[in-house]
């Protein structure tokens, strides 16, 4: 695997977002879809509360609470339900 240079890369990433800002170039944006409730797809992979939360790294409380209207997931929690709907096969094969 080579070796990589985090500096050059953070150089480069600057010059893009000024080339950007001057009107030099588009950046590729994707507008990423809300997840579908986290009961909806629980039950699309058929699995129990418990082992969902597993899959998830949450606990079993934490997904009581989204399903019950309790509390709504964020950040990295979004990211796993969209893989989890989306891509199935990936999420399961972590089972």
């Amino acid at each position: 695997m080579a070796e990589r240079n985090i500096g050059l890369e953070i150089l480069e990433g600057i010059q893009e977002i000024k080339s950007y800002k001057a009107g030099k170039i588009d950046l590729k944006t994707r507008e990423l879809q809300e997840p579908s409730m986290p009961q909806e797809i629980r039950k699309r992979l058929n699995l129990s509360q418990a082992a969902f939360a597993g899959l998830m790294g949450v606990s079993l409380r934490t997904v009581q609470d989204w399903e019950q209207g309790r509390r709504t997931p964020s950040g990295p929690a979004k990211s796993l339900l969209r893989i989890a709907e989306q891509r199935p096969d990936v999420f399961m094969e972590l089972a």
